[in-house]
């Protein structure tokens, strides 16, 4: 089990906190607006961040977006090849303009 879970203000509601806390977790999700603030460090909010990004991204791929595999198995696989596809633009130095023209 993680040391903490990391959601967006969709999962800050007080019970699934509490599941998170049984299990052994800290939640680590925004606070609700009428909720007080909650203390969190700082390398949190930024992860939080780059996986909101990297979920925008993936969901460019059609089939990731509208999750149109037959099975979980064949879904992960696509989503796989999409997170690959992703690391190698993001090496290549692609990801700031775009995948290079096919010849």
């Amino acid at each position: 089990m993680p040391g903490r879970v990391v959601g967006d203000r969709g999962y800050a509601s007080d019970a699934f906190r509490e599941r998170i806390r049984d299990m052994g977790a800290r939640p680590a999700s925004p606070p609700r607006h009428i909720d007080a603030p909650a203390a969190r460090p700082d390398w949190i909010c930024q992860n939080r961040s780059l996986v909101g990004r990297l979920r925008a991204r993936l969901k460019e791929w059609r089939a990731v977006a509208t999750r149109c595999e037959n099975t979980a198995r064949s879904f992960m696989g696509v989503l796989c090849l999409a997170a690959a596809a992703d690391w190698i633009m993001f090496r290549q130095g692609w990801f700031r303009q775009g995948w290079p023209a096919v010849m």
